[in-house]
């Protein structure tokens, strides 16, 4: 004769499970929410350091103010790359590099960069073939302006200028994206405010192959597509950039 059955428990190590589970969410959003934030890399403004298709971490509390964070705060120093709300449309993300601080003189003249009357080192930079451009190539210039200026930064850098340089605000930032001929960035819309700054990009923890990494222009005329056997499955990404640090 068998006793009575009494209602069936999970197994413990089901429970356990699923409490390690809720643990991993709430930290994870946790983190999301105050220490990293992913963001998508949407165009080549910040090429070759950043690629279309990289998805970064961005550390939001190396920009924040005071300390005791999870990761260290080191604030924001000249090449530094950094995540920020767009000033014209705050709704948006950019990602640029930080060329001129607080306080700073800045012009550029043949694609160099002059801080305080000295040409900036940057290593970092690359001038691709481009038709020329007055306005992108010796900045600041009051004529012949790009006709993607801001209106507002167009009429706001006229009285921000000095025998020639532009004058960096308190609590303001230049950036500019690493690929110069191909980017959209103070130049064109004026500083970023120390406000609108989110983090500063700690890893590339996965990046997307786009389709034009192998294949060509798709208007282009293409003879037939040979058959393919040996396709590699995993070609979507660029498996090397799997959590290389951002510089």
């Amino acid at each position: 004769m068998n006793a009575a059955s009494s209602p069936q428990q999970p197994p413990v190590s089901t429970l356990l499970a699923l409490q390690s589970l809720l643990y991993i969410l709430a930290v994870a959003l946790f983190l999301m929410a105050f220490t990293v934030q992913p963001f998508r890399i949407p165009s080549e403004s910040m090429e070759p350091t950043l690629l279309v298709g990289d998805f970064l971490l961005v550390n939001k509390e190396a920009v924040a103010p005071g300390a005791g964070g999870i990761l260290p705060a080191s604030g924001i120093s000249r090449r530094d790359i950094i995540v920020f709300h767009d000033p014209v449309d705050p709704k948006l993300h950019l990602v640029k590099r930080v060329v001129g601080m607080p306080g700073d003189r800045l012009h550029l003249h043949d694609n160099k960069v002059y801080i305080n009357g000295s040409p900036l080192a940057e290593s970092y930079a690359v001038y691709r073939p481009s038709a020329p451009d007055a306005f992108r190539d010796n900045f600041p210039r009051m004529q012949n302006a790009d006709p993607s200026v801001d209106a507002q930064w167009w009429i706001r850098m006229r009285g921000l200028l000095d025998h020639g340089d532009l004058i960096v605000p308190a609590d303001n930032y230049f950036v500019m994206g690493d690929n110069r001929n191909d980017s959209e960035d103070s130049r064109y819309w004026g500083f970023v405010p120390r406000e609108l700054i989110v983090g500063k990009p700690l890893l590339v923890y996965f990046s997307l192959r786009e389709t034009n990494d192998e294949d060509a222009d798709d208007d282009a005329p293409k003879p037939a597509p040979a058959v393919k056997t040996n396709r590699n499955p995993f070609a979507f990404a660029r498996w090397g950039r799997t959590f290389q640090v951002v510089r």
